[in-house]
């Protein structure tokens, strides 16, 4: 891909002292300019010098081992930030403080050492003094909680002299509440040229890199993924060897062990050691997915609540129970976002390897073994009682394979626990051995495992009966030819079922209704249909439960119109239908009120043959998000969308090149509270808008489009508009949009609106 066009505003996407593990940013002070911050440390300065005249908190958040502390001592340092400020002071406040203990520091530093303090002194009224009338910059560097803020924050003067406290944080949520004027400052990765920069000019101090050993250099500095701490103390250990490439490939390779020295360790065991006790496993069980492994965060909380990591706490809660431990884990900057989906939500999330490494050094330690105390919002975090588990891992596979399964014969567990013994199957089963190329002959022997992926190989017709004793199990995922759902309905305690089968599969839905603990349901095959026999199964049974249904290939002409009504509380619905709507899909749009998202592909070519099928096409009203696959945009049909006075998102794949061409007038159509537009392979010629139109629409995103000619001028009227994104679109296309950011700099005098332009090459 080419990028021909980014325009808008730059964007960078008790009595004991600080028992601060060490200090990181010793390992870089022997260069004035890091590698990689120059960029930040100018945003970080401008904030300093140029924003508001009251006092401001500039908040810099991130990962252990980005260099916070160092780009906060560089900014510090620097001549321009010496010569604005009247007084300066940094202090490191750490997990343990003690209140008194740092705001001696920060005065003796505003003072010079000039003025003696007495135990009995009162330290937060002489440090008001002090700062009173003066233009400040106080660092607060690794604060953990808020608390620690408030304690030392009302010490800091408010006043018209342009002062500013500095803070430094691994947690986002602190960032963001200590916010006063300015955005809290997200440190990004070093990118793989800067990785490179910083370690040529760590190992050769100043001098260049041999012809021979380049290679072999950035080989090394590809494999920091980015992490300025991890590159600094691999530069010392290859500095230490002899400069041949071999060595130094030798080192790429086996980076991550070499990676977690000392010092790295002991930064990420203090975030470790400073997480709730609930949130320990989660991040463990991350661990065992592949390195740089891109981990879908909705399969991952289904992963979660089958392996009880937060409680059963009723029918509305547990899934955002376990959304909630993502967020803490995030925000502790623990883990890393790897996708977004189009409305802001995450999609996918990954561990820095660094942090992987850590966490599978941690389970060796404790020989794999956990006491979990599992999530619970509604009680105190110790209140819930304890789980033995163990991670099934090689050793563990190998052990139970030589034993007969027989637990008191496996040398690496202590007979006592056994009786209380849980186990936690690996995310990927069939990622243990390779010797296990058929998992059945695993599986059998794991008769308590609560979760089961086995969607990356098909299983042989014999996958049924080697599962029947597997009654435990909560997260089934299976890819198959044959399936019937009385083969599993003895799973009373199933909680999420994804199937994958290249055959035609005709489901019983009498044996679903009794499958009460059901909660998430994806079924991908060549087609399904449902045969829901009333007689067989109460006309009200209902699945309460579920939050989450999807099917590929499935035809509605087979279906009791009764069958959505069995899901009251759906929250997500995703289907591909293989026939033209002859009855309502929501019979009753009213049953569905929880449901949020809808995505919908339609039979494109049967649709042009088809007279009056919009008007089955009534949604329920509270949809946030909507996705339209090859459904015909008539006027109809835009009205039915328009009726949906909380849709967020919106995103329209309509059709292929072949088809012709239409005009798309939404002039008097109004969707008030869309943030979103997707417009994908639409055949729009013309596009009719009005400033009414998209009120509140944030972003535009319109990609193969080849016969549209222009946005509609009115976006420039938008003024919540903020970004615009262009794939394989025609150059008008780009003109256009390019003129309504143009307008937009003109009417407002901001640069609000940024311009994405990329071309396949």
């Amino acid at each position: 891909m080419e990028v021909v066009g980014t325009c808008g505003k730059t964007t960078l996407s008790s009595g004991q002292t600080s028992n601060k593990p060490s200090n990181i940013t010793s390992i870089y002070d022997d260069d004035d300019d890091v590698v990689g911050f120059e960029i930040h440390a100018q945003i970080i300065m401008n904030e300093l010098i140029r924003g508001t005249k009251e006092r401001d908190v500039i908040s810099i958040y991130g990962m252990p081992g980005l260099g916070k502390t160092t780009l906060a001592r560089k900014v510090y340092n620097n001549p321009s930030i010496l010569n604005y400020f009247d007084v300066k002071a940094w202090c490191a406040v750490s997990q343990a403080y003690n209140t008194r203990t740092l705001l001696v520091e920060i005065f003796k530093q505003a003072t010079s050492n000039k003025i003696k303090i007495k135990e009995d002194d009162d330290v937060a009224d002489m440090l008001r003094k002090v700062l009173i009338g003066k233009r400040y910059l106080i660092v607060l560097d690794d604060i953990w909680d808020v608390e620690a803020w408030e304690n030392l924050g009302i010490c800091f003067p408010q006043g018209e002299c342009g002062s500013r406290v500095m803070v430094t944080t691994r947690i986002e949520q602190v960032a963001k509440h200590l916010q006063h004027h300015s955005d809290p400052y997200s440190l990004s990765f070093l990118t793989s040229e800067e990785s490179w920069e910083l370690l040529e000019k760590k190992v050769f101090r100043g001098e260049s890199c041999p012809p021979d050993l380049l290679e072999a250099g950035l080989q090394v500095a590809l494999h920091c993924k980015g992490l300025p701490l991890v590159v600094v103390l691999i530069a010392g250990i290859i500095t230490k060897t002899e400069r041949e490439a071999s060595l130094w490939l030798k080192v790429a390779n086996g980076l991550c062990s070499f990676a977690l020295g000392e010092q790295s360790m002991k930064v990420i065991q203090s975030s470790y050691d400073h997480l709730e006790d609930h949130l320990k496993p989660c991040l463990l069980y991350m661990a065992l997915f592949p390195e740089d492994h891109k981990i879908p965060v909705d399969d991952l909380v289904k992963l979660w609540m089958a392996e009880e990591f937060v409680l059963n706490i009723g029918t509305k809660n547990m899934e955002e129970a376990c959304r909630v431990c993502m967020s803490d884990l995030l925000n502790r900057s623990l883990i890393m976002v790897s996708g977004m989906r189009y409305y802001r939500d995450v999609q996918y999330c990954s561990l820095h390897d660094v942090v992987r490494e850590f966490c599978l050094r941690k389970l060796t330690e404790d020989k794999y073994m956990q006491l979990i105390v599992p999530y619970n919002p509604y009680q105190h975090l110790h209140s819930s009682e304890s789980r033995l588990c163990i991670y099934i891992h090689d050793d563990l596979v190998k052990q139970l394979n030589d034993s007969n399964y027989q637990l008191d014969k496996i040398p690496m567990l202590d007979f006592k626990e056994t009786n209380s013994l849980e186990f936690i199957a690996h995310p990927k089963l069939n990622v243990w051995n390779n010797q296990y190329s058929n998992p059945l002959d695993l599986v059998v022997k794991l008769r308590f495992v609560r979760a089961l992926d086995l969607m990356d190989v098909e299983l042989p017709d014999s996958w049924a009966t080697a599962i029947q004793s597997l009654t435990e199990l909560r997260y089934l995922a299976l890819c198959v030819k044959q399936f019937e759902l009385k083969w599993i309905s003895h799973l009373h305690n199933l909680q999420t079922l994804r199937l994958k089968s290249s055959e035609k599969l005709r489901l019983r839905a009498a044996t679903l209704w009794e499958m009460t603990k059901l909660r998430h349901v994806n079924i991908d095959c060549f087609s399904v249909a449902w045969e829901d026999n009333e007689q067989e199964s109460s006309p009200t049974s209902l699945l309460e439960n579920m939050k989450s249904f999807g099917t590929c290939n499935i035809r509605f002409d087979n279906m009791n119109a009764r069958f959505w009504w069995r899901f009251p509380n759906l929250e997500e619905l995703c289907l591909s239908v293989k026939d033209v709507p002859e009855f309502p899909y929501f019979p009753i749009v009213e049953v569905h009120s929880h449901l949020h998202f809808l995505s919908l592909e339609f039979p494109l070519i049967e649709l042009f043959n088809s007279f009056g099928w919009e008007r089955f096409c009534v949604f329920p009203s509270n949809l946030r998000h909507l996705d339209l696959a090859k459904c015909l945009l008539t006027e109809e049909m835009v009205l039915n969308i328009a009726r949906l006075k909380k849709l967020e998102s919106l995103k329209l794949f309509l059709g292929f090149p072949s088809m012709r061409s239409y005009c798309w007038d939404v002039t008097n159509v109004e969707f008030p509270a869309l943030k979103y537009l997707g417009l994908i392979s639409v055949q729009i010629e013309e596009w009719k808008a009005s400033e009414e139109s998209f009120p509140v629409l944030e972003k535009l995103v319109i990609s193969r489009c080849y016969s549209f000619k222009e946005i509609p001028p009115s976006f420039a009227d938008i003024l919540t508009l903020r970004r615009i994104e262009l794939f394989d679109c025609t150059d008008s296309l780009g003109v256009s949009a390019m003129n309504i950011k143009r307008e937009i700099e003109e009417n407002t005098g901001c640069d609000s609106l940024h311009v994405v332009v990329v071309k396949q090459n």
